[in-house]
């Protein structure tokens, strides 16, 4: 992702702007027109058209052009960009979800870099607080960046950041699985059975989910006849699924687990103290989705 502002975006820098390392040009910084409002002033910038489009589709176009004052922390099109196209067009479909999402990017009142600096956490018109930081360097606004800093306007300050602010998972667990780049061979398996669509269904799903080398570990033959046995597989796959939402306290809290397949799978600690379903360590957990949980584990595991 470029994390620099295109050179047409006018900013009013604070002294803490060069800590933020707001801007690499040498070019002189134009002054915005605080005569315009949030709106207008992204507007101008040229750099937030994925940005104000959301806002037009969730209805808060009118809302950023109030009295105010907000203080918003704005997403560049390169930090739309970077999110899956799916994800981001399921999200632009859902208008509770996307006014969730945008309204977690604005902060009621004025706070200045200066401001923002000072903060561990600020409240958020979205009703929950984001996590804010300062390492001397940069400021960081929960996972992102503050590139560009101290846009005034007439009804606030807008602070530009590289990445989608969430405050809560917006891509399903099919989406999850994909955007994490370690799941392909579980992925064509789910697709082989015909599962993808109710594994992006409502849910919620707990999905125990065997990386590729996972896969790599099972018998060429053996993992070819089963991806052939549309029967075999849905069994084998339905096997990783429980129904429900469970994390990793409510996982090893259980002796066992129901698994969509019908059968039950064995929890246990070995003597290592790693976390296992039957045969298979569960090497991360709790990667949140918008149906579910994802636990990843070492191996695929088989009803018996």
């Amino acid at each position: 992702m470029n994390n620099l502002i295109r050179r047409n975006i006018a900013v009013a820098f604070l002294p803490l702007a060069l800590a933020l390392g707001a801007c690499e040009d040498d070019d002189d910084p134009i002054m915005m027109d605080d005569e315009m409002n949030i709106v207008q002033t992204a507007q101008d910038a040229g750099a937030f058209s994925t940005l104000l489009t959301a806002l037009d589709v969730a209805g808060l176009t009118s809302a950023l052009e109030g009295i105010g004052p907000f203080t918003v922390f704005a997403p560049t099109d390169d930090a739309f960009a970077a999110v899956d196209a799916e994800v981001l067009g399921d999200l632009l479909n859902d208008s509770e979800l996307l006014t969730a999402v945008l309204t977690y990017h604005v902060v009621p009142g004025a706070f200045s870099s200066t401001d923002v600096a000072g903060l561990n956490a600020a409240p958020t018109l979205n009703g929950k607080e984001v996590a804010l930081s300062f390492d001397g360097t940069n400021v960081m606004v929960d996972g992102a960046t503050v590139i560009s800093a101290d846009i005034e306007a007439s009804n606030g300050i807008i602070h530009v950041i590289d990445q989608v602010l969430l405050p809560e998972a917006i891509a399903d667990i099919i989406q999850t699985a994909r955007g994490a780049g370690i799941f392909n061979t579980l992925l064509a398996a789910v697709e082989a059975a015909g599962l993808t669509e109710t594994l992006k269904g409502e849910g919620p799903f707990t999905v125990f989910a065997p990386t590729d080398d996972a896969f790599a570990a099972v018998d060429p033959a053996a993992l070819n006849a089963l991806l052939a046995d549309a029967e075999a597989l849905t069994a084998v796959l339905t096997y990783h699924v429980v129904p429900g939402e469970f994390a990793a306290a409510d996982v090893l809290a259980s002796a066992t687990l129901p698994t969509a397949n019908g059968a039950e799978a064995t929890i246990s600690l070995d003597g290592d103290g790693n976390p296992r379903i039957d045969d298979a360590i569960i090497i991360a957990t709790d990667i949140d989705a918008k149906n579910g949980i994802i636990h990843v584990i070492d191996r695929v595991i088989f009803p018996q």
